[in-house]
This record gives structure tokens, C-alpha cells and sequence, in this order.
């Protein structure tokens, strides 16, 4: 049974510093047991920029695309955008680049990001 949540796509709109960014995922969900429960824009060096929260899951909505900001990045700033698939964590496909010059699929390291499961903001309940 796959236990993670692939980001497929990431595009950008707006200015430097204030981007609304969409991301598409793709995840098993089955209800709020298991479910993306938020998707978030990581630095190289493994620090939390922004993190969208997914207030439900998305069993009948796959793939699935939500948007969030303002991300506050640089045009040029390479990024990391992934997934965290409740209860299991990260794990999936994320994927790697910049607004400037696109995104592309990237495979982290397993320790890539170490801690930011428990960093705010976390998603509330699941409403379903």
C-alpha cells in the first residue's frame, strides 16, 4: 500500500516576496485516517518558507490542486515543494527548482527537512 503523497506539479503567479503558488498532489487518501494534511516550500538548506495546510482529505479529488501564499521567495531562490501524508509523513515525490526557471521532480533525502513535521502552523482536524 503506497503511504505517501507525490507533488506532480508546481506553478507560480504574482511578484517577488508575495507568490501565490499552486501545487498538484496525488496521494492515497482513504478519509481522515489517511490524507495530505498539508503541502510546504522548504529552502535548500532545509528551512520551513511556507507550509499550506489541507483542512480535509481528498479521496474523490485525485489528483488534487491547491494554492497558497504569499510565499515570500526570490524569483531565482531554488526551493523544494512536498507533501506530508498523514499519519505516515513525507516520503513522496517533491519537487525541486524556482519560479524563474521551473520545477522539476526531486527524490530528498530522508533527512532532508528534519523536524518540520512538528513546525507551525499544523492542520487542525480533519473534517473529513
Amino acid at each position: 500500500m503506497r503511504r505517501s503523497s507525490d507533488v506532480l506539479a508546481v506553478r507560480a503567479i504574482g511578484e517577488p516576496n508575495a507568490y501565490e503558488i499552486a501545487v498538484e498532489v496525488a496521494s492515497p487518501d482513504t478519509g481522515c485516517d489517511q490524507y495530505t494534511d498539508w503541502w510546504e516550500v522548504v529552502s535548500e538548506d532545509g528551512d520551513l518558507i511556507y507550509r499550506r495546510t489541507l483542512l480535509h482529505s481528498h479521496v474523490n479529488e485525485q489528483p488534487f490542486t491547491r494554492t497558497g501564499g504569499p510565499v515570500p521567495i526570490r524569483s531565482d531562490a531554488v526551493v523544494v515543494v512536498r507533501a506530508h501524508m498523514h499519519p505516515w509523513g513525507y516520503g513522496g515525490r517533491a519537487m525541486r527548482g524556482s519560479v524563474a526557471n521551473g520545477f522539476v521532480a526531486w527524490d530528498a533525502a530522508a533527512d532532508f527537512g528534519h523536524g518540520l513535521a512538528e513546525a507551525p502552523p499544523q492542520p487542525p482536524d480533519c473534517a473529513f
